[in-house]
């Protein structure tokens, strides 16, 4: 499977990004995609994820911390996977990755085979 993700960098607290997972070489509404951010703790934390029916969740371990601030969708048309992160501080400073899974999401990163490279979200003060 191979997918890019774009969209990250350098953005003063309060403001937004818009990160994107597009895949090629096959059809991402297949798939669960989910979004992942390496933090402070050196370990993947799972944040959302979008089903291959379109339904999301959000993790519960961090559901309070983005709720109302991130939020995954889909274009199909774009065969593209969206997390929009709006409100940002610099707790939200890492590296994201987006992952797909077949049809199903799970909160472990041990579950997914396929990964991005990563980018780089820094929120400065």
């Amino acid at each position: 499977l191979q997918f890019v993700e774009s969209g990250g960098g350098l953005v003063q607290a309060g403001g937004s990004l818009r990160l994107s997972c597009e895949a090629s070489g096959f059809t991402l509404d297949n798939y669960a995609v989910a979004w992942f951010r390496h933090g402070p703790r050196e370990e993947r934390e799972p944040l959302s994820c979008i089903r291959a029916d379109g339904t999301t969740i959000d993790y519960p371990d961090y559901a309070d911390l983005v709720k109302g601030r991130f939020t995954i969708s889909r274009d199909s048309a774009k065969n593209t996977v969206y997390l929009q992160l709006n409100n940002l501080n610099p707790l939200d400073t890492g590296v994201y990755y987006c992952a797909p899974r077949y049809k199903f999401c799970t909160p472990s990163p041990a579950n997914y085979n396929y990964w991005g490279q990563g980018i780089q979200v820094t929120v400065s003060s």
